[in-house]
């Protein structure tokens, strides 16, 4: 009776825990939905495509080939994964689809690993949705002027801007040569900074084409959990071809690097409301029913060899399973730690949302800054654009008002619990210095969005600044040389530094 009683404010103390954990994941997710400001429509319908995937541990069959897929050049399938080069120079590989992807809304997951043994790599490797398979050419190890789409992880920095390893997102409608000497960089539609080589867990990349916006998320490598993914670029308005083929090529050059897919994984993506199309529509009679022999005959075999064990080993029968249901200590720790678990992912759902945010405002003021400089002795076209900065900021004072709104109701529900945990003498010393904890934590977090808000309301005029008067031309020349003669002296002043860094 007396370990009863000494455990009821351990026990109270955790069901104080799981509601501050409850509470905090629903005001995460209400942050969510106001940062993203499009979680509020249904999730598409996924389906997945066995004959446009691949993956261990039976990869390829006896005789070396994929089923439903083609391998071309120098790649290597094995029971595991697709080897598309190795490590050697002036190498080139592909494995395509046999037949052609005729989805509307699609996602592919696709895991694999670069590495070398080198500082730098390349060249890189490219996952393809064209009309044609390019089963060899110039770009990664496929075809040059496809008509498609083309994600790439180039790893070679060709250009000499110290922008690799990077991501690139390169559409072709059959005309266009890819730009190799600028690594594509002009011809890119989206782009990432992100290192992908020699990372201890293998990279893994999501890409989702719905309702004509094409998104990237990324996973760095750095653990083993698959839906730790990050964003790394959208293009909206992305028309693709309607039908067409899956790829994956690689390709090495001077310096070479492994390039192994472990896995592609296709998903069809169908709109909330629509009806998704029947599993069985696509197998035909003849091949179900051979499915359905191959099962029987195999159910058969499991039969026999239960009833062999069960001769052989006739003491097992009847045995009781020991540690068939969990302790209740040991459900509230698993509870515990499922709540952690979630509201990790939470947050990383919501650093996704703002990352995107973040990006849309790059992309604004990247279209601003073209629109200026096109027409800047246009007053007119100047007040466009401070009309749609004011928009957009008061857009995103919005989204952050809603999110300290959130924060502040999280704030209320952690104060209301541990008052409620002191008032009746519940709880241990450890789980009240944890609330304490987190609710520093979430005060700095509020401070932060209140010094975001502060410094938008503050950046927002209630009136447009008149235009300033246009430069004459004269005094445009005097500008021109005096940059280009200060860019002169420090390319100059660079040029001797590392002179003088070489000779020591």
């Amino acid at each position: 009776m007396a370990v009863s009683i000494a455990q009821r404010p351990a026990a109270k103390a955790r069901v104080l825990l799981l509601t501050f954990l409850t509470t905090l994941i629903f005001h995460c997710s209400i942050a969510d939905i106001a940062a993203g400001a499009s979680t509020s429509e249904e999730l598409p319908h996924r389906r997945f495509e066995y004959k446009y995937s691949f993956k261990g541990p039976h990869l390829s069959q006896t005789d070396g080939n994929i089923p439903f897929w083609i391998h071309t050049g120098n790649a290597i399938p094995s029971a595991d994964q697709v080897r598309i080069t190795t490590s050697l120079r002036s190498q080139k590989g592909s494995v395509w689809t046999k037949n052609k992807v005729s989805f509307d809304n699609w996602e592919a997951e696709v895991t694999f690993r670069v590495s070398g043994r080198g500082r730098m790599g390349a060249d890189g490797l490219a996952l393809w949705f064209t009309t044609a398979q390019g089963l060899d050419g110039p770009v990664y190890g496929a075809a040059d002027q496809w008509n498609g789409v083309g994600i790439f992880f180039d790893s070679f920095d060709n250009d000499g801007k110290k922008n690799n390893p990077a991501i690139l997102v390169v559409g072709n409608n059959g005309n266009l040569v890819y730009d190799h000497q600028n690594d594509g960089t002009t011809q890119a539609l989206g782009t990432c900074l992100r290192d992908f080589r020699n990372k201890p867990y293998p990279v893994r990349a999501k890409i989702t084409y719905y309702k004509k916006t094409l998104t990237v998320m990324i996973n760095n490598g750095f653990t083993p959990d698959r839906e730790d993914y990050e964003f790394c670029t959208k293009v909206d308005n992305m028309i693709i071809p309607s039908e067409g083929f899956f790829g994956i090529s690689a390709a090495t050059g001077g310096l070479a690097d492994d390039h192994d897919v472990l896995s592609f994984l296709l998903f069809r993506l169908t709109e909330p409301g629509q009806q998704p199309p029947p599993p069985d529509s696509e197998i035909p009679k003849e091949e179900k029913d051979k499915y359905q022999e191959e099962f029987q005959i195999f159910q058969q075999e499991l039969d026999k060899k239960k009833e062999e064990f069960q001769k052989e080993h006739p003491d097992v029968q009847g045995e009781p399973i020991e540690d068939l249901y969990e302790s209740v200590n040991d459900r509230e720790i698993r509870q515990v730690f499922e709540g952690q678990n979630r509201i990790h992912l939470e947050i990383k759902q919501l650093h996704r949302q703002l990352a995107m945010i973040l990006d849309e405002q790059r992309r604004y003021v990247s279209v601003i800054t073209d629109d200026v400089a096109k027409k800047g002795t246009n007053a007119e076209s100047g007040q466009v654009s401070l009309g749609t900065v004011i928009t957009t900021q008061q857009e995103v004072l919005k989204s952050l008002n809603e999110l300290r709104n959130s924060f502040y109701e999280s704030l209320k529900q952690i104060g209301l619990t541990q008052h409620q945990g002191n008032a009746g003498g519940m709880g241990t010393y450890e789980s009240i210095q944890h609330f304490n904890d987190i609710k520093e934590h979430l005060h700095t977090v509020k401070r932060d969005v209140e010094h975001l808000v502060q410094r938008n309301k503050v950046m927002k005029c209630p009136e447009v600044p008149p235009m300033p008067s246009c430069l004459s031309t004269v005094h445009f020349a005097v500008f021109i040389v005096v940059q280009s003669v200060l860019f002169f002296c420090y390319i100059m002043y660079k040029s001797q530094q590392e002179a003088a860094a070489k000779n020591v």
